[in-house]
């Protein structure tokens, strides 16, 4: 009788930690939103690289948009995301507290300005009475607003759509708008029958910086750190790998397979957009230029600057006194130790 009642206490013990086990793993799960850039990461997206070194069952969706991004995840559907400097800067200016753990590239030629052939603009000079267009809330949207205003323009000279990117390379083949202020795959599409007149580079030496960035929301980023610095180490071996290895992203590689399978487009595309980036190294990420030190963090200087202007456009109603809560240096931190 003993035997049996040791059984079965035995049974139940186990059970109960199986189920506690299943529990916890249960518990390890996170959606996370990301975009169609061409980023060497998104092979880990592709492969299940994030899943297998986290060790979390990760829920990755595509959005067209940082502004789609911070939507949901103002919603409480998503949890980490893939966003622009732009959307990032209006969506803590209302109220949506997150935290950057990684910057993904900084202005590069991988977003640009491009006009329609036959459009008659040849140089910047051509910008007035001209219809251009760019995804809204974007740092594309941004910079574009920017750009017209470096030229002593206002949205009165120049009509600024802002629309969807998919709805940008419509109107654009369509013939109803002149430019398109976009990154890829709209970027490979437009330029197929256009010329790229500025890249995101110069217009950030205009004045108008932008950057890329992961981001977790604050209540995510404080009860998962482990989570945000295997993750992060994710993004920066596959960075690592493009940046010591460009044999390996070239058209015919599996890396730009994947990709194209991943985000579309043809493996091609792929290859020659990722060329485009702009990538920070582990050193400078952490350094006060980037994310680190606080009020002297370069991320949250932009973020501020940013919004400052987003007000002056009316696309927001206020600027924070600060940004440097936004910022989180500790996943790149403990990624150097």
């Amino acid at each position: 009788m003993k035997f049996f009642k040791k059984l079965i206490a035995t049974t139940v013990g186990a059970v109960l930690l199986a189920g506690a086990a299943a529990a916890m793993a249960a518990d390890k799960k996170v959606v996370i939103g990301y975009q169609t850039d061409a980023l060497p990461s998104s092979v880990g997206i592709a492969n299940g690289d994030f899943e297998k070194t986290t060790g979390y069952k990760i829920d990755f969706r595509k959005f067209n948009s940082g502004a789609d991004v911070f939507a949901a995840i103002a919603s409480g559907d998503v949890q980490i995301g893939y966003v622009g400097s732009s959307p990032y800067a209006a969506a803590t200016s209302r109220g949506l507290d997150v935290k950057a753990f990684y910057l993904a590239s900084i202005s590069g030629t991988d977003e640009a300005l491009v006009v329609r052939n036959g459009s008659g603009i040849n140089s910047l000079a051509d910008l007035k009475g001209k219809k251009l267009a760019a995804a809204p809330v974007s740092t594309d949207h941004y910079q574009l607003l920017a750009l017209i205003k470096s030229q002593g323009l206002s949205e009165k000279d120049v009509q600024v759509f802002a629309i969807p990117q998919p709805e940008i390379v419509a109107a654009y083949n369509r013939g109803d708008i002149d430019g398109g202020f976009v990154w890829d795959p709209a970027l490979t599409e437009l330029k197929k029958t256009g010329k790229v007149l500025v890249t995101s580079r110069e217009v950030a030496d205009k004045g108008a910086p932008t950057f890329s960035a992961w981001v977790a929301t604050a209540a995510f980023a404080k009860d998962n750190p482990a989570f945000l610095k295997s993750y992060a180490s994710v993004i920066e071996k596959y960075s690592n790998s493009f940046a010591s290895n460009k044999a390996a992203w070239g058209p015919d590689s599996d890396n730009a397979k994947a990709l194209a399978k991943l985000l579309g487009g043809t493996p091609a595309d792929q290859a020659a957009g990722i060329k485009n980036l702009s990538l920070l190294p582990l050193s400078a990420q952490a350094s006060d230029a980037w994310l680190g030190g606080g009020e002297k963090s370069g991320v949250a200087k932009i973020l501020k600057e940013t919004a400052v202007f987003l007000k002056e456009q009316k696309k927001i109603s206020e600027v924070l006194p600060s940004y440097a809560a936004f910022v989180v240096p500790s996943a790149v931190n403990a990624l150097k130790k």
